[in-house]
């Protein structure tokens, strides 16, 4: 009995990994019809946002980032809010703010106004405009999924996203983003510029008479239920320390660190590093259509989880180095099982 009850949940989890598998492809697919190319970056969004976590895009402007967020929503059918972050953009512009309403008896009161953060996807266009203060608006509601407005606390519908961009060229009258809200997003992916190829395929499709029209396929409850899902899939003890040893190894006083990690940075990854390089590990294997975390998984996961949480020093600014050649190097470095 106890056989035939284990091979009846085997069977059920490989039922639920499958269909995982299809909505991810299912999304990726629709997502496709108005992204040219992008492939990693639109994985990588989704596989964010099944993570519960936020991501940021950096690149420069005209790349489809607004696009691919609005397309993302229609997809899912969740509410979509666009914020454009600028220097005189108060923390009230996102939160809201309290207003006296006069009612049809003449009676005055006052009502909350809910701002565009009450939404299911929200983008932060050009985040890295808006002063330090509105920037510190977006903390709790990334992180704690929950707005505190005089003291009264409100919880933000599930699910709740944040995808935030910023311009990677532009930097004259920019507020560089602090390191705690850096930390609060899962993943931090890079747009390249697109090749010859996808370049013809964006003209051909924005020049012509008619563009393309994305569907809704797959819900809200799904969305939720897929994310519960995910944090159910097991991590082996050798991968999760697998994960945990590539984030010491971002930390220069850590005595088995690389030579590069010892030479250039400054700081190294918070434990929100390996919490990302988990949590997307498993959204990963359930994207392969597999109930179980790899290495593999693990070495996908840390480029775009680690390189906004790694600091370099002086001497790493200075010669430029990129935060991807240090985290490469680590990769290589780290053996995937201790000696």
């Amino acid at each position: 009995m106890a056989t035939e009850a284990q091979a009846a949940t085997s069977a059920e989890i490989e039922e639920k990994v499958a269909a995982f598998k299809r909505d991810c492809e299912k999304i990726r697919d629709e997502v496709g019809k108005m992204i040219v190319g992008h492939r990693p970056i639109i994985e990588g969004v989704i596989i964010t946002m099944l993570s519960g976590g936020n991501v940021l895009l950096e690149g420069v402007p005209g790349l489809g980032k607004t696009m691919l967020v609005r397309t993302l929503a229609d997809t899912l059918g969740l509410m979509f809010s666009r914020i454009q972050f600028t220097p005189d953009l108060m923390p009230t512009d996102i939160l809201g703010t309290t207003m006296i309403i006069e009612d049809e008896d003449g009676q005055k009161h006052f009502k909350f106004e809910k701002g565009p953060i009450f939404a299911n996807v929200v983008l932060a266009d050009e985040i890295n405009r808006a002063t330090p203060k509105t920037q510190a608006a977006m903390l709790e509601a990334m992180q704690e999924k929950s707005v505190t407005i005089a003291k009264n606390t409100m919880k933000l519908q599930d699910p709740f996203f944040v995808l935030a961009t910023q311009n990677p060229l532009e930097m004259e009258g920019t507020y560089p983003l602090p390191e705690a809200q850096l930390d609060r997003f899962l993943y931090k992916l890079n747009i390249e510029f697109p090749n010859l190829e996808e370049l013809h395929t964006i003209m051909d499709r924005t020049t012509q008479k008619s563009n393309p029209e994305v569907e809704k396929v797959i819900g809200q409850e799904r969305l939720v239920e897929m994310k519960m899902f995910a944090r159910q899939v097991p991590v082996a003890r050798h991968v999760q320390d697998y994960a945990l040893r590539l984030l010491q190894a971002t930390h220069p006083e850590n005595p088995d660190t690389p030579e590069i990690t010892k030479r250039y940075v400054r700081f190294g990854s918070s434990p929100r590093g390996a919490q990302a390089i988990l949590l997307s590990a498993k959204v990963r294997a359930l994207f392969d259509g597999r109930f179980n975390v790899s290495c593999d998984d693990v070495r996908a996961s840390a480029v775009p989880a680690l390189r906004h949480r790694v600091i370099l020093n002086f001497e790493g600014e200075a010669e430029g180095v990129q935060t991807d050649e240090i985290l490469d190097a680590i990769i290589k470095k780290v053996p995937e099982n201790q000696k």
